[in-house]
């Protein structure tokens, strides 16, 4: 799924530079639960930007399912987010004035789906996450966990082959952190790819595969 050779990424802070990644080499298999772990700082936000095409290495090569995207245009890149890769942030990023269904319609706004079809696609996302029944409530009627599963319902409706997730349990109680994790696993079960950066290793170690960063290197753990 995903082949990283040599990837370097460096940028100037302060009359400095800093070397964010430095020389990733790393294969991702299709099917995998990967967390990738590190301190503030370490690396791992830049790796998964550069996993999820929204950003260019400095140097090195990024291989998304056999296509080089590091050296695609910004039009190009665009269209593999929009199609090909899911996102799930620590902080929900929810229109607060739309519902739970409308949340998740917008997202297949770039798609271009008939209005219709975009309706269909969204309930069948929240209902693979158990919000059947919450698509007509607003981010305000809901808890923290049902409004990162309409989060995760957003990005399940685009038919991603991959799910990348930013500290996707960041703000939630340990009860709920276990509750979507277990919708991880189950995703994963079904044949996603799923990639996710934390600091929580009870999370870390529920995914398949356990990578470290730390000072821009990669290591298994």
């Amino acid at each position: 799924m995903f082949a990283l050779t040599d990837v370097k990424k460096t940028y100037q802070q302060k009359g400095r530079t800093v070397h964010a990644l430095a020389g990733v080499t790393l294969e991702i298999p299709r099917g995998q639960l990967v967390a990738i772990q590190g301190s503030t700082g370490g690396g791992k936000t830049t790796l998964l930007q550069m996993l999820g095409a929204l950003d260019r290495p400095t140097s090195g090569t990024v291989i998304l399912d056999g296509q080089e995207i590091s050296k695609l245009g910004d039009r190009k890149l665009a269209d593999v987010r929009a199609k090909q890769l899911g996102f799930v942030f620590q902080h929900y990023n929810l229109i607060p004035t739309l519902t739970a269904q409308e949340n998740v319609e917008m997202g297949l706004a770039p798609l271009g789906p008939k209005p219709e079809e975009r309706k269909q696609r969204a309930a069948e996302a929240l209902a693979s996450v158990g919000l059947a029944d919450r698509g007509d409530h607003l981010p305000g009627e809901l808890s923290g966990g049902q409004q990162q599963r309409v989060s995760i319902a957003r990005a399940l409706a685009k038919r991603p082959q991959v799910l990348l997730a930013d500290e996707p349990t960041g703000n939630l109680d340990e009860a709920t952190r276990d509750d979507i994790m277990g919708l991880f696993e189950s995703l994963w079960r079904e044949g996603l790819t799923i990639v996710m950066v934390t600091h929580d290793s009870a999370v870390a170690r529920r995914a398949e595969r356990r990578l470290h960063i730390s000072g821009g290197k990669l290591t298994e753990k």
